[in-house]
């Protein structure tokens, strides 16, 4: 079986020449935000001037996943099936597939320089498939699967910036693509816990990106940011800049670190450790009011109450968040981008609600804190308020891709509406497991 497990999405038919946005799913259509602490989904469709509306919702606390990836298929699919079933209930529609973001298999980026003969003959659209298998080829021979490869931009023999070099006549053609990969077998896992669920998997769409969609103004997103969605178990980062994905990268710590740190340290149960960090957690050095906090022990009862200083769980978390994005500092100075285009930064995410977050990303970040900002994502019509926060962001970006947006201009990637692997696994397990 494990032939058949391969993620290859297959190559997307291109717009006609001079369409500058794929077209808005048409008719209804669901998105599924599969977390760390919570799964999502939303049944939407898409109105007449081209925004989303959401008929149905539904949310459950997240099991059997762990930093992204699905680590029990039976807990999983549990949960996931009451997410879904409440979306159904509300909006009276039966999904078939879901949209879904992709947190799991260590999604990262590449940019890959690919040329391609031509000999004087019109480019046509068989050429720029043949460089989009060629870049695939390349990840998949390191067992990557690719979710995005996104063209940057086309050089037609020796004159570079050609967005559409489709009917133009040239010796050599060459892309500078950036391709968004993971790991095969976790989206091998991700496509069978779905299969279970009776859902096919119509579109994967990585999660940053996803959030990017959803917190972004298109200034922010042509001028350069930085985009860090802080999750219950990844962190992650997506680079926005001449109005395209430019890069991403992903951490496996998140807000449910910060609370197993709290659980550990100070004897307490899980949940009232998550209670202190939501209620009375800080990552400002020195924020302390001078209050003592009552803290259950574990394995005690309600009467054998420790006190502990505030200022202590602004110990305890702080270093957590500072240690997190020293590693995203990093990993932004190795990917080699253009100061311009990180300069600005936009946390969104459950675990940026946490009261300091933004202060300390300017200090570690370097950067100005004028230059970062906490947000939310776009409102959606018929999405209530509760399901508007910060941590709700991947999975309204994923319904604003359903409409169109943050898809190329000319889209090598993935098409809703071809069959694609993950969808011909789907049907397989679903006949023979």
């Amino acid at each position: 079986m494990n032939q058949l497990v391969r993620f290859t999405p297959p190559a997307t038919e291109l717009p006609a020449r001079g369409q500058r946005r794929r077209a808005a799913r048409s008719g209804n259509f669901g998105v599924l935000d599969i977390g760390t602490t919570k799964i999502v989904c939303v049944i939407g469709r898409i109105e007449g001037d081209g925004t989303p509306r959401a008929l149905g919702f539904g949310w459950q606390k997240a099991v059997g996943v762990k930093a992204g990836s699905i680590i029990d298929l039976e807990a999983a699919e549990l949960a996931i099936r009451a997410a879904v079933a409440q979306a159904e209930e509300m909006a009276d529609v039966q999904l078939r597939g879901v949209i879904v973001n992709l947190s799991c298999g260590q999604p990262g980026s590449r940019s890959q320089n690919v040329q391609w003969p031509i000999g004087g003959r019109a480019t046509t659209e068989a050429d720029l498939r043949a460089m989009l298998h060629e870049g695939r080829r390349r990840a998949e021979a390191e067992g990557r699967s690719v979710l995005h490869a996104l063209p940057l931009g086309f050089t037609v023999d020796a004159t570079p910036g050609v967005p559409d070099p489709r009917g133009m006549v040239c010796d050599t053609l060459s892309a500078r693509l950036h391709v968004v990969d993971a790991a095969e077998n976790a989206l091998s896992n991700l496509a069978l816990c779905l299969s279970r669920c009776d859902l096919d998997v119509e579109e994967v769409v990585c999660a940053p990106f996803a959030a990017g969609l959803a917190c972004l103004d298109e200034d922010e997103a042509e001028l350069g940011t930085v985009i860090i969605e802080m999750g219950g178990g990844t962190t992650s980062l997506a680079v926005f800049a001449d109005g395209h994905l430019a890069h991403t990268a992903q951490l496996p710590i998140g807000g449910w670190q910060v609370t197993n740190d709290l659980a550990r340290v100070l004897s307490t149960p899980i949940a009232h450790a998550e209670r202190l960090k939501t209620m009375h957690g800080s990552a400002l050095e020195g924020d302390d009011r001078g209050e003592m906090l009552p803290v259950p022990q574990v394995g005690e009862t309600d009467e054998h109450l420790a006190r502990v200083p505030r200022r202590m769980i602004t110990s305890i978390i702080r270093p957590r968040v500072e240690e997190t994005f020293e590693i995203l500092r990093d990993r932004l100075e190795n990917a080699d981008l253009p100061r311009d285009m990180t300069r600005r930064i936009v946390l969104t995410g459950g675990a940026s609600q946490l009261i300091g977050v933004s202060e300390l990303a300017s200090r570690v970040l370097d950067r100005p804190i004028g230059q970062i900002r906490i947000a939310r994502p776009r409102q959606v019509r018929g999405l209530p308020e509760t399901v508007s926060g910060a941590s709700f962001s991947t999975a309204v970006g994923l319904m604003h891709w359903a409409g169109g947006h943050g898809r190329p201009v000319i889209d090598l990637g993935q098409a809703p509406t071809e069959p694609g692997a993950l969808r011909r696994l789907g049907e397989f397990l679903r006949r023979w497991w």
